[in-house]
């Protein structure tokens, strides 16, 4: 089997399996109105930490200052006003 075809495998199978548990803790709500990450409404800012084994997470947040770091649990958390925050983004770390 080629190079290319056991990458692309990998990665098939890779976003099947993240498509899975993506599915099993967005089941509350529709997927649009939650994604994983960051995301804005046309007034707030969160971040849905998308996860079924309950650990905390260290996000970074530009909020056009210096960057802060927050802790946050599962599921969606309230970071501002989306005129105040430009990304969040998982550091690596849990806390």
């Amino acid at each position: 089997m080629s190079t290319r075809r056991v990458v692309n495998s990998v990665l098939a199978s890779l976003a099947l399996a993240l498509a899975s548990v993506g599915a099993v803790t967005l089941s509350a709500g529709p997927a649009a109105a939650n994604p994983c990450g960051f995301y804005e409404t046309s007034s707030d800012a969160y971040y849905n930490h998308c996860t079924s084994d309950g650990s905390h997470i260290v996000i970074e947040v530009d909020d056009w200052g210096p960057n802060s770091e927050r802790c946050v649990v599962p599921g969606v958390t309230w970071l501002g006003s989306s005129s105040d925050i430009d990304g969040a983004w998982y550091t690596g770390r849990t806390c």
